[in-house]
């Protein structure tokens, strides 16, 4: 078991988000976005210094959290951007020694019923894309987060039993801002530990996120871990329990969001509030063991 994290909401340049995973007295960094571009994005130059910064810090990149197939794509558009990042990705992630990559399965259709979703069409690309990594010895795991197979764990299982060697990474917070669209509307929202408990035999990795859903701003308010909806306790003491030896990589999405760009937060503040985020999870982790003990 080791403990990562998405360090760009530490830092946006590669210096900084080396330097939280060393404050923190760990050795991995789920690469997402340096200075604002996706590491799958950024030039051949650029890549070749955070390369070698990394190699001087003796920093791995576990694993990388990519756009591919993402909620910003559509399944009824063209395929190629997810297909160049696939082959953009694969070079980088060999030299890195990468083994794990976040995709997603495309944005799913608000204004369609949840029963017509193009899923056969999700499921042709996706194992595509399966294949690509696959053949370059690379492990790709989805996230439930804002696409088809983040409608709910039923989707997720019709997705995993149609694209074989297709793996999860968990996110806990995910859950619990999105629309429980196995009930009738109004929704409530998923819970996190129905969606994880239906879907943990397929979970090779997780994301640490945590928060509660505020009705007054429609938004997902995100916390410290173990102190949200997200089940984070429940979710990693039955891991534990159950021999999980894998990654747990941080995304507190509280001092900075991703993919919002209307929050901005100062670079001290992000710094120190990724840090506590690792310190505060690690403590939960020592707490879970204790339990089980």
């Amino acid at each position: 078991m080791y403990f990562t994290g998405f360090a760009d909401e530490a830092a946006k340049g590669i210096d900084g988000q080396i330097a939280a995973t060393k404050a923190l007295g760990w050795d991995c960094i789920e690469s997402r976005a340096i200075d604002g571009t996706n590491i799958h994005d950024i030039t051949d130059e650029e890549f070749d210094v955070v390369y070698g910064k990394l190699q001087d810090a003796g920093v791995k990149i576990n694993c990388f959290g990519s756009c591919v197939a993402n909620w910003a794509k559509q399944v009824d558009e063209s395929f190629d951007s997810s297909l160049e990042e696939t082959k953009r990705a694969i070079p980088r992630m060999q030299r890195l020694g990468t083994k794990l990559i976040r995709v997603m399965s495309f944005a799913w259709f608000k204004d369609r019923d949840v029963k017509d979703q193009m899923a056969e069409e999700r499921f042709r690309r996706l194992r595509i894309l399966v294949d690509m990594f696959q053949e370059a010895g690379i492990q790709p795991v989805h996230e439930n987060c804002m696409n088809f197979g983040g409608l709910g764990w039923p989707w997720t299982l019709e997705m995993v039993e149609n694209v074989p060697g297709l793996k999860l990474v968990f996110d806990t917070g995910n859950p619990v801002g999105a629309d429980d669209r196995m009930k009738d509307a109004p929704y409530p929202k998923q819970s996190s530990w129905e969606f994880y408990d239906h879907v943990k035999e397929h979970i090779a990795y997780v994301h640490i996120k945590d928060g509660h859903f505020d009705a007054t701003k429609d938004d997902l308010v995100c916390t410290w871990p173990g102190e949200g909806k997200g089940d984070v306790r429940r979710i990693v003491g039955d891991l534990l329990a159950n021999g999980y030896d894998g990654g747990f990589s941080m995304e507190p999405h509280m001092a900075v969001i991703f993919h919002d760009a209307s929050v901005v937060a100062d670079p001290k503040v992000m710094f120190d509030n990724y840090v506590e985020y690792g310190q505060r999870f690690m403590k939960l982790v020592d707490e879970c063991k204790q339990a089980n003990a």
